[in-house]
């Protein structure tokens, strides 16, 4: 179960939260200078995912620089937290962790493909379906986020929803104005001997057939 009290302590003091203190409160989480403002984001109950200002793509995991038109003017911004489940697997071992039970089914871990955007995609674990009457999670299941705290510390998690995701339109492609067709390509180099090579039918001591 969540721990509200923790949960509360840590929103309200978010902003004031130091670098320093962030990195120990996520310490061994892999938090560093580019995803820093996705753990922040937890703090505060949000799922913040780099978007580029230009283009309006998202892109994860979280970089500087937009991979679909490298400009630089990308921003983390709040998303909806609903998708589907994508890839789904339960771990039957692994290092000890607080909550975490490897024994009893193995402990499910997702990777569900977000609603915002097609390709867009965030692992977390997840809850909730035991309350079901299911049998479990799957993939193409809509879910929708809801952090779990262990040991204080907001955990990416993703429950049931009831709510049906919108499927975004395809993703733009990329350019091919300067891609060579068949059309513009040049053309087939003759193999060496064939260039003068005399037709066929004029070669001496043959004659047609009739």
């Amino acid at each position: 179960m969540a721990d509200s009290t923790q949960a509360e302590r840590n929103e309200s003091s978010q902003s004031d939260m130091s670098d320093a203190e962030l990195l120990e409160l996520f310490a061994g989480h892999g938090l560093y200078r580019d995803n820093a403002a996705q753990f922040r984001g937890r703090l505060a109950g949000q799922l913040l995912i780099n978007r580029c200002s230009d283009c309006g793509r998202y892109h994860q995991p979280p970089r500087p620089m937009c991979p679909s038109c490298w400009s630089f003017d990308v921003e983390p911004t709040p998303v909806s937290g609903r998708g589907t489940i994508h890839l789904l697997m339960h771990l039957h071992t692994g290092p000890p962790a607080d909550g975490v039970d490897y024994e009893t089914g193995g402990h499910p871990v997702a990777v569900v493909e977000l609603e915002e955007q097609d390709h867009l995609r965030i692992t977390g674990t997840i809850h909730g379906f035991d309350d079901l009457d299911s049998d479990g999670p799957g993939i193409g299941d809509a879910v929708e986020l809801e952090y779990l705290y262990r040991a204080g510390t907001p955990i990416v998690s993703f429950r049931p929803s009831s709510h049906e995701p919108s499927r975004p339109n395809e993703p733009s492609r990329p350019n091919q104005q300067n891609r060579p067709n068949q059309q513009n390509r040049p053309d087939q180099k003759s193999q060496p001997g064939q260039q003068n090579r005399p037709d066929q039918q004029s070669q001496p001591g043959q004659r047609g057939r009739r």
